[in-house]
This record gives C-alpha cells, sequence and structure tokens, in this order.
C-alpha cells in the first residue's frame, strides 16, 4: 500500500525523466514524526553525491514543536539515502555530466516504511517549457469543448 506524502511539483516542469528509483531515507525521530504529520517540503530539493554516498540536500523538515532546544535541529540538513551499490555508481557516473541532474521527486508511505523517489532527470529547455505549457492548454481547451458537446 503506497500512500504519497508530498510530491516536488515544480520538478514535473523543469525537468524531463530518464529513470526513477525507490530508496529508503535515514530519518531521526523527531522528523519521522513531522514526516508522518505531512510537514514536509521538497521544493529546491537536489541529491547530492558525496563520497559515492547520496544525500537530500535543501529539503525542508519542520522541527518538532516539543524539543527541548529547537535551534539545535537542522531542519535542512543533509539526508543520507539509501540505495543499491550498482544504482549509485551508475548514478556517480551520470551526475559527472554537466546536463544531467539527480532530483528527489517524491515522499511517500510503502507500508509503514518512509520512502523517497528518485529521478534521474534533464533541464528542459526554456523552448521545451513553452511548448508544454501550449499542449497543457490545447489539451485542456480540447476537454472542454468534449464537455460542452455531451451536455
Amino acid at each position: 500500500m503506497i500512500k504519497t506524502i508530498t510530491k516536488n511539483k515544480k520538478a514535473y516542469f523543469d525537468y524531463e525523466i530518464l529513470e526513477t528509483w525507490e530508496a529508503w531515507v535515514e530519518l531521526f525521530w523527531y522528523e519521522v514524526k513531522r514526516v508522518r504529520a505531512w510537514q514536509i517540503n521538497l521544493k529546491g530539493s537536489y541529491i547530492s553525491l558525496l563520497s559515492n554516498i547520496p544525500y537530500i540536500k535543501q529539503s525542508h523538515i519542520t522541527p518538532w514543536k516539543t524539543l527541548v532546544n529547537k535551534e539545535s535541529v537542522a531542519w535542512n540538513r543533509d539526508r543520507k539515502i539509501f540505495l543499491h551499490k550498482k544504482t549509485i555508481n551508475y548514478l556517480s557516473w551520470k551526475y559527472k555530466e554537466w546536463w544531467f541532474a539527480i532530483i528527489p521527486l517524491e515522499f511517500y508511505f510503502s507500508w509503514s516504511l518512509i520512502k523517497v523517489k528518485v529521478w534521474l532527470c534533464k533541464w528542459r529547455k526554456e523552448y521545451n517549457k513553452k511548448q508544454l505549457l501550449k499542449e497543457r492548454t490545447i489539451d485542456k481547451e480540447a476537454k472542454m469543448m468534449m464537455k460542452n458537446i455531451n451536455y
């Protein structure tokens, strides 16, 4: 049973998907509580490889309210993710090419586990984004016309 917690909606528009993987995330107890309370934001987050270990950077998890020392809690700390060794080697090889990016797409529950969907993607060019917006508006107008014809 999969239940989505949050999605990186901006990434759907800015990037073109090439491949996806499922990974576990290393979280502290108070981060797990906040993720279960849907207090997480992936906007602007990305995955970096430091000495062949993947980390999620710039993902915001709101600090737990009852913590004694909230200032010592890093709400946007680097969180380690766990992937297979072959996948990490493949991503590190692709990561060196400048036009590829590794992005966390969404956090979700897989039964009781908190997992993240990892993307290997390419930047969309500005003209591709404009073309995508045109296609969406054309599809939306066509659906509206079909809806009006049916009634």
